[in-house]
């Protein structure tokens, strides 16, 4: 068990560098080789961001309310990746989807890469530059190059969504438009009860 995880430390780091450079070629290669065990470093990846976040977003060095405002996140970051997960699984075997749970499970946890990075990004701009932000020319400047970054990552995060339906679920063009069509206003109704609860302002999928 220990040599299996150890492994999936090597596949890691060698897809997490895929996923940026190439990644039509390594998504192919998550799904057929993909292991369970590189979920956990994805969780690793996401327990970093919770703590940063939980420290930023307490007003006070309070042990309780740090550890409960990380539980919090990371029992709302936990629940969302499974109802994402089951919903693509059943709606995209609903429609055709010849993939296993394994390869879906895999590929869908790179997908949570670019939103991590985006979150954690914030989080570290929020303490060197925290608001409210100047209409100066620096400021202006900032707004413009933090909306780039943004788009780039929320492309890149498309691109991996649609990668996992293509090759987790082999689905067809057609097939991952209508799983999209009815998977997307359901994660959308919940990303609205989940901003309403006060956990995440921004969808964490």
């Amino acid at each position: 068990m220990i040599d299996q995880f150890l492994f999936a430390g090597v596949l890691f780091g060698r897809n997490l560098v895929g996923i940026i450079t190439k990644p039509y070629e390594t998504y192919r290669r998550i799904v057929d080789r993909g292991n369970l065990f590189e979920l956990v470093y994805i969780v690793f990846l996401l327990l970093c961001y919770f703590a940063i976040a939980s420290i930023v977003k307490t007003a006070a060095f309070r042990p309780f309310l740090l550890t409960k405002h990380f539980l919090i996140l990371f029992g709302a970051s936990s629940l969302t990746y499974t109802i994402s997960v089951t919903l693509l699984w059943q709606i995209g075997k609903t429609v055709g989807g010849k993939g296993s749970l394994r390869r879906l499970m895999v590929s869908w946890g790179y997908t949570l890469v670019p939103t991590v990075m985006w979150f954690m990004m914030t989080s570290i701009l929020y303490i060197i530059l925290p608001p409210p932000r100047t209409t100066s020319v620096a400021g202006i400047v900032f707004s413009v190059l933090f909306l780039v970054f943004s788009t780039t990552l929320l492309f890149w995060k498309i691109t991996l969504a649609y990668l996992t339906l293509r090759f987790g679920l082999r689905l067809d063009l057609l097939k991952i438009f209508i799983v999209t069509a009815i998977v997307g206003p359901l994660l959308a109704l919940y990303s609205i009860w989940m901003y309403r609860m006060g956990i995440f302002k921004v969808p964490f999928l």
